[in-house]
């Protein structure tokens, strides 16, 4: 969006929000639902889940969007500015928010950064390009005799830090996903405190069931004949350090950077090296460059779901978080093995 488009949209919201100040008279403790919006998919599900009859939920992105990309119409913001809660994963994620905040918090809104809350580790959260020394030992535990002997410094692998350094890509990782989760619970309780049991009891739910696809993940990686994936965007860096991957990477955090005709002839290189058998496109993005990769190697396609958002049929087929995570494990598993 151009500067002039954005600032348009800026003073009109303000415009139109200025007299709208209905929150402010609101009894909080009185109400029967929270109002709560977001922007990706996990955020609304585990507030869904979470939340239950005590919730109303949105999301600002519509199916099968780019979420590095997207901005919000007019529409979208009054939307946001009518809840409660806003919840987005921050790290540079949603560039939106910056210009929106402002104005939504003037009209009362609480908003929260969840996943700046994250407790990340050090090491979590990069792909193999970020880090020349980010070494092996760990994926070779899980990877059983693949002769891991090449050099990992791929240049095509790399991530451009279009997120500040930091890869906001938080929850497809089912451990920091509990936490995610535990934040969110903690804000509808401090919203609504005479609930606090019924929140409690079913992020307890939420929990088991996010240990249980750790578990799950743990199965699908372990034993594997190969710890090299390749993704057309590399969003999958947290499962590099929980499970012992390596994601090479077309492009890099954000999928609308394209790597160089070096770094192209770099992944093709590797791959033929390491005997990688397939390819992994996304739900929400179509990648020349990675199908150019997928037939110079003879691999096979393969999909992994990012989970940002949905799509059509993702709606229609009634998917939640846990239902595409576990296919997504078994994604990984016949990549791997």
């Amino acid at each position: 969006m151009g500067r002039k488009l954005a600032f348009f949209l800026f003073l009109t919201i303000v415009l139109i929000l200025s007299g709208c100040n209905s929150k402010e008279n609101e009894n909080t403790e009185n109400k029967d639902t929270i109002k709560v919006y977001t922007t990706v998919y996990p955020l609304k599900d585990f507030t869904e889940k979470i939340g239950g009859k005590y919730v109303e939920t949105g999301t600002v992105y519509p199916p099968g969007t780019d979420e590095h990309s997207f901005e919000p119409t007019q529409k979208d913001i009054i939307k946001m500015a009518d809840s409660d809660l806003f919840f987005y994963i921050g790290h540079n994620l949603e560039g939106f928010v910056t210009k929106a905040k402002p104005i939504l918090e003037q009209e009362g809104v609480k908003m929260t950064a969840i996943g700046e809350k994250v407790h990340l580790e050090e090491e979590n959260g990069t792909s193999e390009g970020d880090a020349s020394e980010h070494n092996d030992e760990h994926s070779d535990e899980h990877a059983n005799g693949h002769g891991d002997t090449h050099e990992d410094s791929h240049e095509g692998e790399g991530d451009h830090h279009q997120h500040g350094g930091v890869d906001p890509h938080i929850w497809l990782d089912p451990v920091y996903s509990q936490e995610m989760a535990e934040l969110i619970k903690d804000a509808l309780v401090t919203e609504m405190p005479q609930q606090k049991a019924y929140f409690e009891d079913n992020y307890n739910k939420v929990e088991k069931q996010l240990q249980e696809l750790d578990e799950t993940f743990k199965t699908a990686t372990a034993n594997s004949k190969t710890n090299k994936i390749i993704v057309s965007h590399g969003a999958y860096g947290y499962w590099e350090d929980r499970y012992g991957i390596k994601q090479i990477s077309v492009t890099g955090l954000s999928a609308s950077s394209d790597p160089s005709q070096k770094q192209l002839q770099e992944i093709i290189k590797t791959a033929k090296q390491q005997g990688i058998h397939s390819v992994i496109f996304e739900q929400n993005t179509s990648s020349k460059l990675t199908e150019i990769i997928r037939k110079e190697i003879g691999a096979k396609s393969l999909t992994l779901h990012n989970l940002s958002v949905l799509t059509d049929k993702d709606l229609k087929d009634g998917e939640d978080y846990f239902s595409l995570m576990n296919k997504n494990a078994e994604t990984l598993k016949t990549a791997l093995h």
